[in-house]
């Protein structure tokens, strides 16, 4: 049975969703603040989360910041597109605006466990100093976070997959069609560029490297290198 945190301070809405949830055989915990559900999140790992954003105590922004290894789905009465990108680069899975059709809400849920739970797919991917977390969509240097674009995000998660191994262009730029259809040849170089900036202004390292007439290749350096 998979397990399903409500996180949200409104009783009505949340009994309503733990109704719903249990009615389709899912188990639900709950939590009513931002501190609570840090708590909470310390002693059960559910399979998701739906998290409320204007939360007393902790904001749900920064609930969201804690997270790490479990899908999120933000489910808010904001509705603006500058909250959605925001919260979508910085981790959740999904957003769902209140108020909302439950069939939707019921459909997104089980669309964002059955990708969870997609057989061969590596949670976290690292190498080195880089930790990539395929769950939560996030990207830490050096266990800083970085910010990529949804481009830089898909040629990282390759390389992760493939260290040290020498990628062609045309091998890129294939295995990441699907989620990035807009990059080609020409602007590949500038993402990979704009990439090797952000990690090497964490870490200090340059972890791309360019290999002339063939590609690129992910280099790794150890922690204590940093140090």
């Amino acid at each position: 049975m998979k397990t399903i945190a409500v996180i949200d301070d409104d009783i009505h809405i949340g009994n309503m969703l733990e109704e719903l949830l249990q009615r389709e055989g899912y188990a639900v915990v709950r939590a009513y603040s931002g501190t609570e559900a840090v708590l909470l999140l310390e002693r059960v790992r559910p399979d998701l989360v739906l998290l409320d954003l204007m939360l007393p105590g902790l904001p749900g922004e920064e609930v969201l910041a804690q997270i790490r290894g479990i899908p999120v789905m933000v489910v808010s009465a904001k509705v603006g597109v500058d909250d959605k990108v925001k919260l979508l680069l910085n981790g959740a899975v999904d957003y769902v605006t209140k108020p909302f059709d439950t069939r939707e809400l019921l459909a997104r849920i089980a669309v964002r466990l059955r990708e969870s739970a997609a057989p061969g797919l590596a949670p976290v991917l690292e190498a080195g100093l880089l930790r990539l977390d395929q769950i939560a969509h996030t990207v830490t240097a050096a266990d800083q976070p970085v910010r990529l674009t949804k481009t830089e995000y898909a040629i990282l998660k390759l390389f992760l997959q493939n260290p040290g191994q020498v990628i062609a262009k045309s091998v890129i730029l294939d295995r990441i069609s699907a989620d990035t259809p807009d990059c080609t040849e020409s602007s590949l170089k500038i993402h990979i560029s704009n990439l090797r900036k952000k990690l090497r202004d964490i870490t200090g390292q340059d972890h791309i490297e360019s290999v002339w007439g063939i590609g690129f290749k992910l280099n790794t350096f150890e922690v204590d290198q940093h140090v």
